[in-house]
């Protein structure tokens, strides 16, 4: 197709910059943002690049390294905030787009509407610039469906050929350090079916053993991941039983799975992951089967033209969905690792005269996004981090959590705020702050006798107390002391 070309660059140079500059906008929100960004500060600060901390000491043992190697590597370029462990994420996203683009040029596609699609899907712009593991297997996986496709494809010198196959392993190898053995469930479930639609049962395996560096394949990938699997077992014993079996198996089978050490389980109903792929991959996913229909005469002449390209990427497309359709615990960031095969089927299908509607459809992503910036940035981000609670604090003194420790808190202070698990933790500290929920610290206050002021801050779901010893007498207006009637209100 030949939209207009100048036109699409803007509207791609558009939705990536304007998802960049979002990054530094908006505080990490618990909880997931906030705990991974937590993970990468530790990881830092400890020095520890081998295993990843839930917190000082705990090792996480929930996903491989690489998406906290990911945000670390932003923080030691930019520091510490918000931008430095989200910019890796998008880098990671921008990569993923350049190569879905080559694979559409390599097969006679738009690279440019490939790129258009994947900037403005809902799932993959959230996703490219959140601290999270996702993206990270994302791009993994699209190493490893280019580098199989383009082996099968077998249009180079054997050598070329061999090499794309490589390139292939080289991209499991990343999948198994990014989110751990279901990069290769993912590869095979979409992989091995469609062998079997070109080649029958018997000629698949025929086709994987003489197209593909099999062996040696293995190897390098084993080489490339298995070192650190086994440096994780050897420092923390446990890893392997509890990621592989638990996360792997009793994690996707076992409804409201208690075993995880980290968080809750999500028990959702089965079959729940097509919709949230139809939620997560808007508007494209509707654009998409109204494309297939109007354009089946295409599609066959795109099976005669590239035999197999549509069914591989129809294969790639519902891999994750699959996978995750007899799974309760599931989110909707699932369905990303298809999410590169969404553009290059958009690709195909679209034509000249769709230029009418298409650029209208790409900018939704954007214009959403602004009008969520500046919802977030109305407060509505505060009110899941303590961020703002953490910039009213401007000295040295210790600052306690009472109740939970939200990892926005510990993130914002730099790993310095504690649980206060015992008055005594108090002793000889002649200034210091509490912060939780109103209610709860106010008991703590009462039941203690502590001389604290409650500190003016915007609607978050904490509150910040200064607090000082009773050798202390703050010299403060009375309009900021909380008196003790109020206290045991």
């Amino acid at each position: 197709m030949s939209l207009n070309r100048t036109h699409l660059w803007y509207l791609l140079a558009f939705a990536l910059v304007l998802r960049l500059l979002s990054l530094a906008t908006y505080p990490l929100m618990d909880t997931t943002e906030a705990r991974y960004g937590e993970m990468a500060r530790l990881m830092i600060e400890t020095g520890n690049w081998l295993t990843p901390q839930f917190d000082y000491g705990i090792p996480f043992w929930g996903k491989p390294p690489m998406f906290t190697w990911m945000s670390a590597v932003g923080i030691q370029l930019f520091g510490l905030n918000e931008f430095a462990v989200r910019a890796p994420h998008w880098l990671a996203g921008v990569a993923t787009i350049l190569l879905t683009a080559y694979m559409a040029k390599r097969v006679g596609q738009s690279a440019l509407v490939t790129a258009v699609v994947l900037a403005t899907c809902g799932i993959f712009s959230i996703a490219a610039g959140a601290v999270m593991t996702d993206m990270a297997l994302t791009l993994s996986m699209t190493i490893a469906m280019l580098g199989f496709y383009l082996c099968w494809q077998g249009e180079g010198s054997d050598k070329t050929n061999r090499n794309w196959g490589y390139i292939g392993f080289i991209g499991l190898a990343l999948g198994l350090l990014a989110k751990g053995p279901v990069a290769i469930v993912i590869m095979g479930i979409a992989v091995f079916p469609w062998l079997v639609l070109q080649h029958g049962f018997i000629g698949a395996f025929k086709v994987l053993w003489q197209r593909f560096p099999l062996l040696s394949g293995i190897g390098v990938m084993l080489a490339i991941a298995l070192p650190w699997y086994i440096m994780a077992e050897i420092a923390t014993p446990g890893f392997i039983d509890y990621f592989i079996v638990g996360e792997h198996f009793k994690r996707f089978v076992v409804s409201g799975w208690e075993g995880d050490l980290y968080g809750s389980a999500h028990d959702e109903t089965r079959g729940m992951i097509w919709v949230f792929w139809i939620q997560a991959a808007a508007p494209w996913s509707i654009i998409l089967p109204v494309l297939a229909f109007a354009r089946r005469s295409k599609i066959a002449q795109i099976n005669a033209e590239n035999r197999g390209l549509f069914s591989f990427l129809v294969c790639w497309l519902i891999s994750p969905l699959i996978l995750f359709t007899m799974a309760g615990n599931i989110l909707p960031a699932y369905v990303l690792p298809g999410i590169p095969a969404l553009g290059l089927l958009v690709a195909i299908l679209v034509v000249e005269k769709d230029k009418k509607w298409f650029s209208s459809v790409a900018l939704v992503l954007p214009v959403l996004l602004m009008i969520a910036m500046v919802y977030l940035n109305l407060g509505k981000a505060n009110e899941k981090s303590d961020r703002i609670i953490f910039e009213q604090i401007t000295d040295s003194a210790p600052s306690f959590y009472v109740g939970k420790r939200p990892f926005s808190g510990q993130f914002y202070s730099h790993g310095q705020a504690k649980k206060l698990l015992d008055i005594e933790q108090l002793d000889g500290i002649d200034k210091f702050y509490l912060i939780g929920k109103r209610a709860e610290v106010e008991t703590k206050i009462k039941e203690n006798a502590l001389t604290c002021i409650l500190e003016p801050t915007v609607k978050i779901k904490r509150a910040l107390f200064t607090c000082y010893s009773q050798n202390i007498k703050p010299n403060l207006s009375l309009s900021h002391i909380r008196s003790e009637s109020d206290v045991q209100r």
